[in-house]
């Protein structure tokens, strides 16, 4: 009798033992299977993004930079109006960032007259961004040309350009300069050397704390000899003009204000103090 019970139990703790180990091994396979198919899944979805990194990266190196428009920046402008520079840029047809000449960019905006440098920098896949240095105005004279009279700035390198910032109309500092011998009238003309010597003066003499040139009205330049030249300095505040010399500087307007004081206090008929040689001398009108 124990002997059947004991095969009874032995016979049914072998049948548990072989059902829990069948579906051990059932559920390492569908274990296993879940894993390859994660795997699978994983790979698919690695080589969608290597199809898509592939695209982007032909999109971004060939088609982009090839047959999308370039986009162009411009920095730096004040008074030249943005309107002025984009045309100058449309006359070179650069339509797309691989087609975009940087050396013609270049040269098409200096060919504007109130424009000092300019730095065109591409940058992949599409943009241009471009640096624009306007001219200061120094100085400002009065030129003839077509027919009329015409109102153009001079820059400290003696270049001559137009401006329309009514600041420059405005500022009292900015002196006006007649008498300079213009052969070729024309924005973009360079004075002669010895008159670039007079605004670089000028723009030292404007860098100064003081405003001397808002108490001046015209600076006149008379052509010497051997290509010297004197200069007529008009106060506003007086009738009576000044002679100097071409060395223009803060001591030569101190001199001129001393002297004015003490030639209209002597002689209220003076017309012109002279200030050259080391020595004062006054006409009457």
């Amino acid at each position: 009798m124990s002997d059947g019970i004991y095969a009874d139990v032995w016979e049914t703790s072998a049948f548990f033992s072989g059902k829990k180990k069948h579906e051990k091994n059932a559920f390492t396979k569908e274990k296993n299977v879940s894993k390859d198919k994660k795997l699978r899944i994983l790979k698919v979805i690695v080589f969608i993004l290597c199809i898509l990194l592939l695209i982007e990266l032909i999109l971004y190196t060939f088609v982009i930079p090839s047959l999308v428009p370039a986009k162009i920046s411009f920095s730096g402008l004040k008074t030249i109006p943005e309107s002025l520079v984009r045309q100058k840029i449309q006359e070179i047809d650069t339509l797309t960032w691989m087609q975009f000449d940087t050396g013609k960019a270049v040269n098409s905006l200096s060919s504007i007259s109130g424009i000092e440098k300019v730095t065109v920098d591409k940058h992949f896949p599409d943009r241009v961004s471009i640096l624009i240095k306007e001219r200061e105005a120094v100085a400002k004279t009065i030129v003839f040309q077509n027919g009329y009279c015409q109102t153009v700035q001079i820059d400290e390198n003696g270049v001559l350009f137009s401006s329309t910032a009514t600041s420059v109309a405005k500022d009292s500092n900015i002196p006006l300069v007649t008498g300079l011998p213009i052969e070729n009238v024309g924005e973009g003309v360079r004075l002669a050397s010895r008159y670039r010597i007079l605004m670089e003066q000028i723009a030292y003499i404007r860098s100064l704390p003081q405003k001397y040139f808002a108490a001046i009205s015209e600076i006149q330049v008379v052509p010497k000899e051997y290509g010297n030249y004197d200069l007529i300095l008009y106060p506003i505040s007086s009738h009576v003009r000044v002679l100097t010399d071409r060395s223009l500087n803060e001591d030569t307007l101190k001199y001129m204000m001393v002297a004015l004081d003490i030639v209209n206090s002597i002689d209220s008929s003076a017309g012109e103090i002279d200030l050259r040689y080391g020595a004062v001398s006054y006409r009457r009108r």
